[in-house]
């Protein structure tokens, strides 16, 4: 047994489905089921996709997985790719898990590689709401991708608390280089992954929200609707933080750019200032005659114009703000 639903006339009728039986549920008008397949084999899918009519393409690319999120439609089924999201609040690190979607008449099947992503969200979403099997298999469609783009949401919202908290990290009188550096990078590779599944469902949920692949009720068509402005807010939301993370990187490089000519604003007025005595006592140093050489007033007179000028040099400086 596998787990799934069956829903007969509206009602839910069994929680577990055997493959062999969706060929007889595929029949059945009064039913609207799903099936969820962890780490089928290949022959597993194969059988299935001759239950169904499923392209062979599209059995490969569900048994292989690693493919773009998409929607491709045929006479018999529908073939969905799309990507549950998770962010690691601790590491930053925004883990992903692939579902195969095919969507008969009355059924939808899922394929998953492992049991990582939890389902309970789904089948919560599913029993809070009305019964899916009064509203048919969009119904079921319409509650995964609302649980998956939810799942967006959430990685963006703790994404953006990280930036906010890398905006304050970020002007600090404590220096963290190369923390900062490395909080900047690990969110910005969050955001382009995020990015890289989130903007490919616009192209997903428009077709369903048009109904340009399947009937959609007018009760529900509002719910598509509602899934698809989610989409493009992620989509929005996902463009701004990171052109935020970027505006961050650059002002993080300005920053120490400007705290690099300060040092070195500093260096060279300290260079100035040393340069003086420097001179001073080199001239004094020469094996020639000159006013004051061999007198005591003369040391008197290279050591006090060596401190007026140095001090005179550390005044100039310290007004111009170079020290």
């Amino acid at each position: 047994m596998t787990q799934g639903r069956i829903y007969r006339d509206g009602h839910l009728t069994a929680q577990s489905i055997e493959v062999s039986d969706i060929a007889a549920l595929n029949d059945d008008k009064h039913v609207v089921y799903w099936i969820d397949l962890v780490s089928p084999s290949a022959e597993e899918l194969a059988e299935l996709g001759t239950v169904i009519g499923i392209d062979a393409t599209h059995v490969d690319d569900a048994f292989r997985g690693r493919q773009r999120p998409k929607l491709d439609m045929s006479e018999k089924y529908l073939y969905i790719n799309a990507y549950t999201t998770s962010l690691d609040k601790a590491t930053k690190e925004m883990a992903t898990e692939e579902l195969a979607i095919f969507v008969t008449h009355n059924g939808m099947i899922t394929v998953r590689d492992n049991d990582n992503f939890s389902l309970t969200p789904i089948l919560q979403h599913w029993d809070d709401s009305a019964a899916p099997g009064r509203h048919g298999v969009d119904y079921l469609i319409w509650g995964l991708l609302d649980v998956i783009v939810d799942g967006y949401f959430d990685a963006l919202e703790t994404l953006d608390d990280e930036i906010e908290e890398l905006e304050d990290r970020l002007f600090a009188t404590t220096k963290q280089d190369l923390a900062l550096q490395k909080l900047t990078y690990d969110l910005r590779k969050a955001l382009v992954i995020l990015r890289r599944l989130t903007l490919p469902m616009r192209e997903i949920v428009g077709p369903l929200m048009r109904q340009e692949v399947i009937p959609i009720s007018a009760e529900m068509a509002i719910h598509f609707h509602d899934v698809y402005d989610h989409v493009m807010r992620v989509a929005d939301w996902t463009e701004s933080l990171r052109d935020l993370i970027t505006t961050l990187l650059e002002t993080n490089l300005t920053i120490q750019g400007n705290y690099m000519n300060l040092i070195m604003k500093k260096v060279t007025s300290w260079a100035a200032i040393i340069a003086v005595p420097t001179a001073i006592t080199g001239f004094y140093g020469q094996n020639i005659p000159y006013p004051g050489y061999m007198e005591p007033w003369g040391f008197w007179v290279s050591s006090g114009v060596t401190v007026l000028v140095s001090f005179g040099l550390y005044l100039s400086f310290k007004a111009r703000d170079w020290l």
